[in-house]
């Protein structure tokens, strides 16, 4: 959208114009799906003067009717699927990590969670007729796990100039959840300079779960979690990109699901993740990715292997 149609919003001028761009809100989609306090907060203007900002740019942007099944379905023919490099993995999720989705990894330590995220930034910059999107990445480290080495082994593997895959790599460490908060809002400031179609956030939880502890902290820490999830899944929306996120897991024996190890972030995590994948073990160096929740596809299992040149079938 251009800067004209932002400052002929109703209560718009010049300078909340440009107050809106530097919070990041370039566009009538990014304002028509914000709520008027973070509006109100963000851009420096009343409450009262944001829900008529919000209102006039969902007209603009034509959000918030009905429509009828035949024309979303239309529209989800232009959403982006992206390889995972192994054949039985992309078969098991539809054809690949979807785009304008949270795809979840979770999973005990070694289980693989970081190894597929960092193939999914190596094969994000494949072109599209290989299963790529042609595209940067943004990854949000909060456990030091990026490793640039391992990148260019990947980049190898798939035939790709190791210094040009890490160019297009944008990469920040998060040193705690309020950071992390912050880094996925700067996320968009990126995308509005590069073509990012991938965004990774490893892991989601970790700084979460060290610095609200206890059952006093719980409602406080889910709030935030929850934000940072919109923020997640918005980013995704709006630049049609590929969320990709890992969790550790809580071992707790329960008698109902059997397997003792569940992913942290509690319902939360659990209803705004489109796809949930566990992921485990196998014998000879195997891993067994499970789909556990996933609006249109069944639960099932895909058996990968991850050595030198990433991740294959």
């Amino acid at each position: 959208m251009s800067e004209t149609e932002i400052e002929e919003l109703p209560g718009v001028g010049p300078a909340t114009a440009e107050k809106l761009r530097d919070a990041g809100y370039n566009t009538l989609l990014a304002i028509a799906v914000e709520s008027p306090k973070n509006l109100a907060d963000l851009a420096d203007i009343g409450e009262a003067v944001a829900v008529k900002v919000i209102a006039a740019a969902k007209k603009a942007a034509d959000l918030g009717g009905f429509e009828t099944g035949d024309v979303v379905l239309e529209r989800r023919q232009n959403i982006g699927k992206l390889t995972t490099c192994s054949k039985s993995f992309d078969s098991l999720m539809g054809g690949g990590f979807e785009c304008q989705a949270i795809t979840e990894l979770f999973g005990e330590f070694g289980s693989g969670k970081t190894q597929i995220a960092h193939q999914c930034a190596v094969s994000v910059q494949l072109p599209e007729d290989k299963g790529g999107l042609d595209a940067d990445v943004i990854i949000i480290d909060t456990e030091n796990t990026f490793r640039p080495e391992r990148i260019a082994q990947m980049a190898e593997g798939l035939e790709l100039d190791p210094v040009k895959v890490l160019k297009r790599i944008h990469v920040a460490r998060a040193f705690n959840s309020h950071h992390q908060m912050l880094l996925a809002e700067k996320a968009k400031e990126i995308a509005e300079e590069y073509p990012v179609r991938l965004l990774i956030v490893d892991s989601l939880t970790s700084h979460f779960r060290a610095e609200y502890i206890g059952r006093g902290a719980l409602a406080d820490r889910q709030q935030k979690l929850n934000k940072h999830m919109h923020d997640l899944l918005r980013f995704g929306d709006l630049y049609n990109a590929c969320v990709v996120v890992t969790n550790q897991v809580s071992a707790k024996p329960d008698a109902f699901f059997g397997d003792p190890t569940r992913p942290i972030g509690g319902h939360i995590v659990g209803h705004t993740a489109t796809f949930r994948l566990y992921l485990r073990k196998s014998k000879g160096g195997k891993r067994i990715a499970r789909l556990i929740d996933s609006p249109n596809l069944p639960e099932a299992e895909a058996v990968i292997t991850i050595d030198e040149t990433g991740v294959r079938d």
